[in-house]
């Protein structure tokens, strides 16, 4: 029976077993950043496990890092890539050619090379497209992801839930010129960052390695910022899996209220408005205004005689379609008695029925 390995015994093992040679032990030094006296140790324990020998990893060796090879790749590719209009109103992102080479192809590259073949790609826009990869890549396993315009990389996240455990997650617009930073294993879940003294991008606060706070925008000597890559074990993928199931089908939550602390953050003077807070009350300050869809004249009276806390709007209340517009006075009078609701938006004005003669 294999044992759990430690963290230095880890990071030994995966340096000899990256590098495919004998290495000394200054050499595992600097490779591992341990201290010589930790490595000279560590080696010791490992060698008793018959898992180096000669300064060399045995199959023994080999075998018990295989659960912490990655297994998978996913690499997210729906979007539209509106940054690099007008090349991509014709290229999905990921396709464009740098230098005669598609940006997708370092990344997959480097998977490949270190023995990651199950490789799946979520795909929306010009989803037809990524076909041509198939050519150079055969075992590619495309995901089909229809929502990818209407709720961008979350949609593809559900997309992908199920492969997560155990796999790197990609942008796959990202221009790789290190492929040395894809590695075959891994002691834990990771993101790939660069440490910066300061950035307005998406960032981590870290300690002691490990990640305390992801926020936009960050400086000091904890501050990295998030470069589109991460990997994630088996446990941890899971649990992902569940985790962007339940927001992506919550009305609300915490990752919605901090967005909109953000919105407010970044611009104080505009109120924030989400109709979903009316179906899940747990972060109920998400939104600056109770706003609710359809809901009769007499349900805005009685919501408003039991809470009084924000103004009300109906963010839809009436849409043109047949004989659906009757008694939209009510709503227009509410406005003359009650001082907090707001009034409402209309889907369509006009009728959209074809008339026949």
């Amino acid at each position: 029976m294999i044992s759990e390995l430690t963290r230095k015994q880890f990071d030994i093992l995966g340096a000899l077993a990256e590098t495919g040679k004998p290495l000394t032990q200054r050499e595992l030094e600097k490779e591992t950043g341990h201290s010589l006296g930790t490595v000279n140790r560590v080696s010791k324990e490992l060698s008793a496990l018959n898992y180096i020998e000669n300064s060399t990893i045995t199959n023994a060796g080999l075998k018990a890092l295989e659960p912490y090879r990655a297994k998978r790749a996913v690499f997210i590719a729906a979007g539209f890539g509106t940054r690099l209009v007008p090349i991509t109103l014709n290229t999905p992102k990921p396709l464009v050619r740098v230098k005669g080479q598609r940006i997708i192809d370092g990344l997959i590259d480097a998977c490949l090379n270190v023995g990651i073949s199950e490789i799946y790609i979520v795909r929306g826009y010009l989803a037809e497209q990524f076909d041509q990869l198939l050519y150079k890549y055969p075992m590619i396993k495309f995901l089909e992801n229809p929502m990818y315009n209407e709720a961008n990389n979350i949609s593809s996240a559900m997309t992908a839930r199920y492969t997560l455990s155990n796999s790197y997650v990609f942008e796959a617009d990202l221009l790789l010129s290190n492929p040395a930073l894809i590695k075959p294993y891994h002691y834990t879940s990771n993101f790939l960052g660069i440490k910066k003294d300061y950035t307005d991008d998406w960032c981590f606060t870290v300690k002691d390695g490990i990640i305390t706070e992801e926020k936009v925008g960050g400086n000091g000597p904890d501050c990295w910022q998030m470069v589109g890559i991460s990997y994630w074990n088996e446990v941890d993928g899971y649990r992902l899996s569940q985790d962007i199931k339940d927001v992506y089908e919550s009305y609300g939550g915490k990752d919605i209220y901090e967005m909109s602390q953000l919105f407010r953050k970044l611009d104080p003077n505009r109120l924030v408005h989400y109709e979903g807070v009316h179906q899940d009350r747990r972060y109920n300050d998400t939104s600056d205004m109770e706003s609710q869809m359809y809901t009769p004249v007499e349900g805005i009276k009685e919501f408003l005689a039991n809470d009084r806390s924000k103004p009300f709007i109906c963010c839809e209340y009436t849409h043109a379609m047949g004989n659906s517009c009757g008694a939209m006075h009510k709503y227009t009078d509410l406005t003359d008695t009650e001082p907090l609701y707001q009034g409402g938006f209309i889907w369509d004005y006009i009728d959209q029925a074809i008339y026949r003669k």
